[in-house]
């Protein structure tokens, strides 16, 4: 003879024995046999989550009052008080534009196009929050990447300030005002021609196709140069930058007018640079900590990736490139070798 399940709401000391707990709601529901150990702690996190509803609620309106306490407290004692839309709207525009240059999607496996995709996402982060943001391209946007782009991170298509095309870059701006980064150009960069657009290549292929940024430079009959980072930085390990870094660097760049500051500003401690003429400091060269590099950034010879501070960040670009200073991405892998230094 069959009894009647008695339903008994769940206390604070049931959620305490998720055992006991699961237990009890597959007496209720009838299910005993059918839901596994993964399955009841599911369940039963799942009604955690939703008798919290209320208190996370609450949570939230406390902090809001006080972040507003806050400011009518600096008001009050005269402190002048800054939120970061105050600050974006300071910014000063620079007219100098970059281009990160997304042809060689067909050259990178699945692996490395992830990576690329979370440096051009530190990329747009870290413009947005300059002091003189740049005008912001990418170009020949489409295959793997559009679709790793659509399926991680379907925010990109709400992105300001920063123009996506899938044409290639010579297509959307004025030969004549293509500069091709690339660390195989003879040319050193010395100083940055706001008027001018600063090409960037996207590609992390660890040094497989190396001089193709160089190549195309020539075959577009366009001008190239490389960063003067020989002229200013020593490192125990290759030159090898990311996309993100070479980005960054010529924000820093735009911001502090002096490219030994830009370079020490963004390159990675593990790089183990020190300045020219200042090596006797340098720690004795560390071979796993060069390979360790080479496998990180995946990328040329220009750039190195910052800490992985980069994990994909769903619809916040913004948030998700300040995580991405960790990344595992390296954007200008062959290109980055190329674009810069």
């Amino acid at each position: 003879m069959a009894s009647d399940a008695v339903s008994v709401p769940a206390t604070q000391e049931d959620n305490k024995d998720p055992q006991a707990n699961g237990t009890k709601q597959e007496v209720q529901s009838g299910e005993t046999e059918t839901l596994s150990k993964r399955q009841r702690k599911k369940l039963l996190k799942q009604q955690q989550w939703e008798e919290q509803r209320d208190l996370r609620k609450q949570k939230r309106k406390e902090r809001k009052q006080q972040r507003k306490l806050d400011r009518q407290t600096q008001v009050e004692d005269g402190t002048e008080y800054t939120s970061r839309k105050r600050l974006r709207r300071e910014a000063e525009p620079s007219p100098l534009r970059l281009v990160i240059d997304c042809s060689f999607d067909n050259l990178m496996v699945l692996k490395d196009v992830k990576k690329l995709h979370k440096q051009i996402q530190r990329c747009y982060a870290e413009n947005r929050r300059a002091a003189h943001p740049v005008q912001f391209y990418i170009t020949s946007h489409g295959g793997q990447l559009k679709q790793n782009m659509d399926e991680i991170n379907k925010g990109w298509v709400n992105w300001k300030d920063v123009h996506i095309k899938p044409e290639h870059f010579h297509e959307v701006l004025s030969k004549e005002d293509l500069v091709y980064l690339t660390s195989d150009s003879p040319n050193v960069l010395q100083e940055l021609d706001e008027n001018k657009a600063y090409v960037i290549g996207g590609l992390v292929d660890h040094n497989h196709h190396k001089g193709i940024t160089f190549e195309r430079a020539k075959e577009l009959g366009i001008a190239h140069v490389q960063l003067p980072l020989g002229s200013f930085v020593k490192m125990n390990s290759r030159k090898v930058l990311a996309v993100n870094h070479v980005f960054e660097i010529l924000l820093a760049y735009l911001d502090k007018r002096d490219w030994k500051e830009a370079f020490f500003t963004v390159l990675p401690q593990r790089k183990g640079a020190v300045p020219v003429g200042q090596e006797d400091m340098q720690e004795e060269g560390n071979n796993e900590e060069e390979e360790y590099s080479d496998r990180d950034s995946g990328t040329c010879e220009p750039v190195t990736e910052k800490s992985e501070d980069t994990k994909d960040h769903s619809n916040d670009p913004q948030k998700d490139a300040s995580q991405l200073n960790q990344s595992d991405s390296c954007g200008v892998n062959v290109e980055q070798k190329e674009c810069t230094s």
